[in-house]
């Protein structure tokens, strides 16, 4: 039997909206912060993607992943308006749900 969580396939932005990071996760907030505040190496610290404009909830990690590779294969064109479709400004989409202040550091 599979084990039943809660899983993020999401898209992060640059400021200008011309890069973007398709990504998979188990806990949507704590992946956006680590974005966010550039604390992981890697191609979103490098382009700054720093604004969630995108994300599917899943049940299954499986399914997450399968849907994470899917995305990743597609055209920008195609992403992008997959993306548009629920979020047609682009907006970050970290203040809908409630995360507008970034937690200071504990370091």
């Amino acid at each position: 039997m599979k084990n039943i969580h809660q899983y993020w396939v999401y898209v992060m932005a640059n400021g200008w909206r011309n890069v973007i990071y398709i990504g998979v996760t188990n806990n949507l907030y704590i992946r956006y912060l680590q974005h966010k505040t550039g604390v992981v190496e890697g191609f979103t610290k490098k382009y700054k993607c720093h604004h969630l404009i995108y994300y599917e909830e899943y049940t299954y990690i499986e399914d997450a992943i399968r849907r994470e590779k899917e995305l990743k294969g597609w055209r920008r064109e195609k992403k992008m308006r997959l993306i548009r479709q629920q979020n047609p400004l682009l907006k970050d989409l970290a203040s809908e749900l409630g995360w507008n202040e970034i937690p200071p550091s504990s370091e």
